[in-house]
């Protein structure tokens, strides 16, 4: 017998994240983000690209915007794309070893964390948490999941981005300063990982901002790829 709950407000939607080719859909836990990953981008930020500790931050399950075209966020003037590979969970654990955390992947897509740049700078300058930059809502637009059965593990190829029919960011997967089984492993350190995690891992140097009116193509070449408008 199912038990059954009772609730005072009604229970929020669930997260489902399409996967291509799939009717079945992948429910969302948490979501994972990494910084300054590629050497060229924590440069261009005015940061050391040695490889330090991995800085890890979160947005919400809700910002994840799964189709659709991506509205401009209030209280801004200053919205920066940022074109990511993004991983999905599909089992977890604390301590992963790096030998094993590419067990726990389900698939991959293309993902855009953006930013609003001028909130951020002000909380950097404040010692804040950047929460009001990071994780305001359809701020991760991401493509339908690709399982690692089809896809594999790309450890290598493109990752892109054009804006208005000019290329805006441009590197390869190889150029991340922090693997995608290391970003597992440490991350598992922190947090107890899980069925349903999505992780975002870093961007290439390139990122800039976008005006409403703007059309939006990316792809991690041999993974996915994903199109909106700026609205």
């Amino acid at each position: 017998m199912t038990e059954q709950f009772a609730t005072v407000i009604p229970l929020p939607a669930p997260v489902l994240l399409p996967i291509e080719g799939e009717t079945a859909s992948f429910p969302v836990r948490r979501v994972y983000c990494v910084g300054r990953n590629y050497a060229d981008h924590a440069i261009e930020m005015g940061h050391d690209p040695s490889r330090e500790a991995p800085f890890f931050f979160q947005k919400n399950p809700d910002n994840l915007l799964p189709k659709g075209d991506f509205p401009y966020p209030p209280l801004s003037s200053d919205v920066h794309h940022e074109v990511e590979l993004v991983i999905a969970l599909k089992s977890g654990g604390a301590d992963i070893p790096a030998e094993r955390a590419l067990d726990c992947i389900y698939g991959y897509a293309v993902g855009i964390d953006f930013t609003r740049r001028d909130l951020q700078g002000e909380a950097k300058k404040l010692g804040r948490p950047w929460e009001v930059a990071k994780a305001f809502e359809h701020s991760a637009p991401v493509s339908a999941l690709v399982p690692a059965t089809r896809v594999g593990h790309p450890d290598k190829g493109a990752i892109w981005l054009i804006r208005n029919g000019e290329s805006a960011q441009r590197g390869d997967l190889s150029q991340m300063i922090w693997k995608v089984p290391e970003i597992i492993a440490e991350l598992s350190k922190l947090f107890t990982l899980a069925p349903g995690d999505v992780i975002m891992t870093g961007t290439p140097a390139g990122v800039g901002p976008v005006s409403r009116g703007d059309k939006i193509t990316c792809a991690v070449d041999g993974v996915a790829a994903l199109t909106l408008n700026v609205v």
